[in-house]
């Protein structure tokens, strides 16, 4: 290391002069502007003759000198020391005054959440007592501001002025389309048979749907015309479109308040695929796919009932829809527009259960007193009463017509379904699923040869007609919900969380 031959430090720019002795450059060119001599030998010294000593850039600078004793070092560290803790401690101020701002916006916000709470129980509230006033002095309610919300109060003339006039020829126009064909329907080639049946095993599963807080799938449908996509409604207030084949969630449709009771499709040719919904908050929603967005959004909302939606089904025109309720009323919709095409007068009972007959003339309705109403679409007049017979009392909560329309299957007791004829209005037979069985969801395959019930400990296929039983699924488990798939060559249920898929072992 060189050192100044006039201040004896190391020099931050060296310089050699023509003695060989090396200087601070600054130093050096002071005492020759003053002197024009050596410092050292005395001999003339101009600027010019100075030579640069060059260091190699890596090169740490030279230690200032208080740095170079142990008294220093430690009287250094200290500051260090003490600057470090007086920058913890001013962060700590700010982090404490960054928590005291962000509980006040916390607090203000789930205020402003209750106020806004309290306020839409008052609206809904005043909507209610302006449709009751209406419906007493008899005027027609006004049109809701939102043109894809769709309200109607509790509007006796709606209930008596029945179906118009082009709807119901849609519906006769139907009714002998189908019940012409059906009289000659046959199972279709390659339909699976009762033995291929009882060889079915679980084929894929799909887990995780839905939120896991509530947890639960609460309604499953699966696509008729793309037999890979179905739909999931949840506790979570989430209806979900899925794509089994690549294991993808499609659409997260959110809109409902409380958990989802029902999901449908409406499939139909030249139309496009609208999905609908209807919930515990007396909700029913059609949502279609937006080609701008590429997204699915709520096409019409419905709130024409003032109690819990348990029923929802699509009529076979495709062109409307019913509702059930527990408010004792059920409701047709027209699918385009989400308007109210007919309501019911009250019934004695609430209404559990909705199903519309294949040929579409008639609805039947089950109810919390064990009781199933059977009314004729077109009239609203009621065509049957079917009430088992010595039955302790239990709530008729899933009906399903056969494809055949010539039977309906419904809970037959707290733990048994039964088939009932409809032509002799009487349960033709009646299968007990043990005493802990308790039913959640009855099916029919669409060839009418099987039929499904899921429940408390699992899900059953029996025959239809030998009530053979010949399969039994998810042995234990609580299913939730029972599907045929296409050609009978898939059983999907719903448990949990997750939507399992029993098929031919080939399949898997």
């Amino acid at each position: 290391m060189f050192f100044c031959a006039i201040s004896g430090e190391p020099p931050q720019e060296p310089v050699v002069s023509k003695s060989g002795n090396v200087y601070e450059r600054r130093l050096i060119v002071k005492y020759i502007t003053e002197n024009g001599t050596d410092p050292v030998t005395g001999e003339k010294l101009e600027e010019s003759d100075l030579v640069a000593v060059k260091a190699s850039p890596s090169s740490a600078a030279p230690r200032p000198p208080t740095h170079t004793s142990v008294p220093a070092l430690l009287h250094l560290l200290q500051n260090e020391w003490d600057a470090l803790v007086l920058g913890a401690y001013n962060t700590e101020q700010k982090l404490n005054a960054t928590r005291q701002e962000l509980s006040y916006a916390l607090y203000a916000q789930d205020a402003a959440s209750r106020v806004v709470a309290r306020l839409i129980r008052e609206r809904d509230a005043a909507r209610e007592a302006l449709a009751n006033v209406q419906a007493s002095m008899g005027i027609t309610p006004s049109a809701a501001a939102d043109a894809n919300d769709v309200e109607m109060p509790d509007d006796a003339a709606a209930e008596d002025a029945g179906l118009p006039a082009n709807i119901t020829a849609q519906i006769d126009e139907t009714h002998q389309t189908l019940s012409a064909a059906r009289k000659k329907r046959k199972p279709a080639p390659g339909y699976v048979s009762p033995a291929e049946l009882k060889t079915f095993v679980p084929s894929h599963t799909i887990p995780s749907l839905h939120s896991a807080s509530p947890a639960g799938i609460t309604a499953l449908a699966v696509s008729h015309t793309n037999p890979t996509q179905f739909l999931t409604g949840g506790n979570d207030k989430v209806v979900q479109l899925y794509d089994k084949s690549t294991d993808k969630v499609l659409a997260s449709l959110k809109g409902h308040t409380k958990k989802i009771n029902h999901v449908a499709f409406r499939e139909a040719a030249g139309a496009p695929t609208l999905i609908l919904s209807a919930g515990a908050d007396k909700i029913a929603k059609v949502w279609a796919h937006d080609d701008a967005s590429g997204e699915y959004i709520p096409k019409s909302t419905v709130r024409s009932h003032k109690g819990e939606l348990t029923g929802l089904a699509v009529h076979p025109t495709a062109t409307i829809y019913a509702l059930s309720s527990t408010d004792r009323t059920y409701s047709l919709h027209d699918l385009t527009t989400g308007a109210q095409l007919f309501r019911s007068a009250p019934a004695d009972e609430a209404f559990s259960a909705l199903a519309i007959h294949p040929d579409g003339t008639l609805l039947g309705l089950g109810t919390p007193a064990s009781t199933i109403q059977i009314y004729d679409v077109r009239t609203g007049a009621i065509a049957a009463s079917l009430a088992p017979p010595d039955a302790a009392p239990f709530t008729v909560g899933t009906l399903a017509f056969s494809e055949n329309g010539y039977h309906l299957l419904a809970p037959g007791g707290l733990s048994a379904v039964a088939i009932w004829d409809l032509r002799k209005q009487k349960a033709t037979h009646t299968i007990a699923l043990g005493d802990d069985f308790r039913v959640n969801r009855v099916s029919f395959d669409t060839s009418a040869q099987f039929l499904g019930v899921a429940g408390s400990l699992g899900a059953r296929v029996f025959a239809h007609k030998t009530w053979e039983e010949l399969l039994r699924l998810d042995q234990g488990g609580d299913v939730s919900e029972l599907v045929f798939g296409e050609q009978g060559k898939e059983i999907w249920g719903a448990t949990g969380r997750e939507v399992r898929i029993w098929s031919l072992p080939a399949a898997v």
